[in-house]
């Protein structure tokens, strides 16, 4: 009866040792690419940033600000998948970290030969690792310092795919605008060559009118096709970020961007709490420091402690603690230390840099912005008095005046500084974008991809 008892208990602890064991499921790999075809395939629900807000969905048809179409790259973006698999890695270690070692159970059994004993020996013993005890809270402090490094990583990640959408996007308002004022110059050109080619027929002028106005209209051709490629590769960039084919396209609204702060004295101080490659540094050093104490502790030599106990051969039985230690004759951990602090070191090191290039990249953009300003002013009064002479010119021709040749001029410059403009918009519109992201300012302070926020130093 009791052999039974014993066979059965034997049993159930199997099972359940087996039942808390993983188990392995075959996830294969895809065969096909995963773009989609329409906006609407999107995801297009933005997560609430707060509990009083609700989420938000984004209507397929409507026309999209460049910060919706970053926040559209956020959460469709097929490189950003991967975040799961990051944070899940980190999360995996925290746990390994968390679990402390299983005790060593030592078992032992002699059978009697020959001898005056009378009965076999037997011997038991259940030790458990000291020195992990000694170095747990250091090691899960930097288990979770490096979980939350990770996470304000992934968080800038996010950043950068939508600052990259956003530019795009830009980009794309700015080659429109581009390609309607080119598509006037050509239509302009073209038509005055066609009435020269028409008067030299009727032999009111010789061959010579038409050379420079071929050259021209070439040129305008070659501009035009130019900004129309330029725009294709553009929308195909802006696509894959959103996981679309490469031939969809959608409305994009004309950028508002609000002007950048006069003073940045206050947001440059709180720099380090804002962008989350500076809290990802920070958190990072921050693990260096529990990995650096947890390798000062452990330099005590490995410890085993727990009870043990037996019977010899004459059925004597003895119990007692058991001690395991390592002798520090050679080893004291000191590479383990070594290397701890030098990773420090780096850390140190590379925090005050991405610091000081953060500093410097916010002054260097808010001058640029204060130039482009300037030269933006001045390119419209310079568009302003063009368009001016450009109606003067259209009042002269109208009256004779002025022949044809000088009108399209007037025209052409009048358009030429209506893509000045354009220009100076975009890089300025560019720069404050830039601007922004180097203040840590203007995207989502939480993640969108698993909604997860950012575990803060």
């Amino acid at each position: 009866m009791r052999r039974r008892f014993c066979h059965r208990g034997g049993m159930l602890l199997a099972a359940l040792a087996l039942a808390g064991c993983a188990t392995y499921r075959a996830k294969p790999l895809a065969n096909r690419p995963n773009l989609v075809s329409s906006v609407a395939s999107l995801n297009r629900t933005i997560p609430a940033m707060t509990a009083k807000d609700p989420p938000i969905t984004l209507a397929p048809t409507q026309s999209f600000s460049i910060d919706q179409i970053g926040l559209l790259a956020i959460l469709n973006d097929p490189d950003l998948a991967e975040q799961r698999g990051q944070l899940g890695l980190a999360k995996a270690a925290l746990l390994s970290a968390s679990i402390l070692p299983n005790p060593s159970l030592g078992l032992g059994f002699a059978a009697l030969i020959s001898g005056p004993g009378s009965t076999p020996s037997y011997a038991a013993s259940l030790s458990q690792d000291i020195t992990s005890l000694i170095t747990y809270r250091a090691r899960v402090a930097a288990a979770r310092a490096s979980l939350g490094s990770v996470n304000a990583s992934l968080l800038w990640q996010e950043w950068q795919v939508a600052q990259q959408a956003r530019l795009l996007a830009l980009d794309i308002h700015g080659d429109n605008a581009e390609i309607r004022y080119l598509k006037r110059e050509l239509s302009l050109l073209s038509t005055e060559l066609a009435q020269v080619r028409q008067a030299t027929a009727l032999g009111n002028l010789d061959l010579t009118a038409e050379a420079p106005l071929i050259a021209a209209n070439a040129g305008a051709e070659t501009a035009l096709a130019s900004a129309r490629l330029t725009r294709l590769k553009v929308w195909q960039q802006l696509d894959a970020l959103l996981g679309l084919e490469p031939s969809v396209r959608f409305a994009i609204s004309r950028p508002e961007l609000t002007p950048p702060p006069a003073d940045l004295t206050k947001l440059l101080t709180t720099l380090p709490e804002r962008r989350p490659d500076l809290v990802a540094l920070r958190l990072g050093y921050r693990t260096s420091e529990e990995q650096l104490r947890a390798a000062i502790l452990a330099q005590f030599p490995p410890l085993a402690l727990g009870p043990s106990g037996g019977t010899d051969t004459s059925n004597v039985l003895s119990v007692g603690p058991t001690l395991t230690m390592e002798l520090p004759i050679f080893n004291r951990n000191q590479g383990g230390i070594a290397s701890a602090k030098a990773t420090r070191e780096v850390l140190h090191a590379q925090y005050q840099a991405a610091l000081d290039h953060a500093d410097g990249m916010v002054h260097g953009l808010s001058t640029r912005i204060a130039v482009l300003a300037a030269d933006l002013v001045q390119a419209r009064d310079a568009a302003a008095t063009a368009r001016r002479l450009s109606r003067n010119a259209e009042n002269a021709y109208a009256q004779g005046n002025l022949d044809q040749r000088a009108l399209v001029d007037y025209q052409t410059t009048a358009l030429k500084r209506e893509l000045d403009v354009i220009a100076y918009q975009t890089r300025l519109d560019t720069d404050q974008l830039a601007l922004g992201i180097e203040l840590g300012v203007g995207l989502p302070r939480t993640r969108l991809v698993n909604h997860t926020g950012v575990i803060h130093s």
